[in-house]
């Protein structure tokens, strides 16, 4: 009988936020798979949590520790999975070794905990009914702008992570391709100087000192203007979605739930568009005909 793998929510800051569940379960296992040993140690000392054993996992070396996971799993020992803090795969390690223990039949269970996305999302002030999580955005400019401008007619409430470090500069351009959108920058929260800034993305950008620590959640609100999108000139990015080898259903859904379309209208303007020109369909807008040289 193989044992179990509990994906175990653990506190963004405030220690007290640690579920008794939580505590109970790592106190049972055998095993504590964590993204950083030293801090998970801290928290099982604050806990009071003595016995399992701690085995590092985290983005660089998760899939070479799967198997070793896998292996103790398969033995009938019982591990947990945990991250920094919140819940793992969020942004976070974990995807690989669920994966394959889900794979072979593990059971896998999650110990519900604090989450930052949620968090600032809630104490935003912002729409909650229909939101969407986009974690960290790339690096460089040019990349980060491309993954903006993806999402910037979606009209769901955006979520992101960022450092300290690029803020500012992710703050600069989503001002640039958003426009003054209503806005939260949410900052160590739970934390004793937790920080929640809200107002347009100027006045937040201006608000926020130069000097930024901690983690930072920032929440943008979604394109929620008055005006009906064409479907017919948004059929182009599911093209682009299914030359990328997405389904095109899923291609259909995406892009639909992006623009608040209707999947079903959208799906058939896409086979409309192919049958009575192909050539404007996979063709993007002011490029020359596929095959030109």
């Amino acid at each position: 009988m193989t044992g179990t793998l509990f994906v175990v929510g653990t506190p963004i800051g405030n220690l007290d936020d640690l579920t008794d569940r939580a505590r109970r379960t790592l106190a049972g296992v055998d095993l504590i798979a964590a993204e950083d040993t030293r801090r998970t140690g801290k928290l099982l000392v604050a806990a009071g949590i003595e016995g399992p054993r701690l085995l590092s996992l985290f983005d660089a070396n998760e899939r070479s520790r799967t198997p070793r996971v896998l292996k103790m799993l398969r033995e009938g020992k019982d591990v947990a999975l945990v991250s920094d803090g919140g819940m793992p795969l969020v942004s976070d390690p974990g995807y690989a070794l669920v994966g394959a223990a889900a794979a072979e039949g593990v059971d896998v269970r999650v110990v519900p905990g604090p989450s930052s996305a949620v968090a600032a999302l809630v104490v935003s002030g912002l729409p909650t009914d229909r939101w969407a999580f986009e974690g960290f955005l790339p690096k460089k400019t040019a990349e980060r702008r491309r993954r903006l401008e993806a999402v910037r007619a979606d009209p769901r409430t955006l979520v992101f992570f960022e450092s300290p470090a690029r803020i500012h500069g992710l703050l600069r351009d989503m001002l640039d391709v958003f426009g003054d959108r209503p806005a939260a920058v949410c900052r160590e929260l739970t934390k004793l100087h937790e920080e929640v800034l809200r107002g347009a993305l100027s006045e937040v950008r201006t608000a926020l000192g130069a000097d930024v620590k901690g983690e930072v959640v920032v929440v943008v609100g979604g394109d929620r203007s008055d005006r009906v999108p064409d479907v017919g000139a948004i059929v182009d990015e599911v093209v682009e979605l299914v030359d990328d080898g997405i389904k095109k259903r899923d291609a259909v859904r995406t892009v639909a739930e992006r623009h608040g379309v209707s999947a079903n209208a959208l799906y058939r303007a896409l086979l409309d568009a192919r049958e009575t020109d192909a050539a404007v369909v996979l063709t993007p807008p002011g490029a020359p005909p596929r095959g030109t040289p």
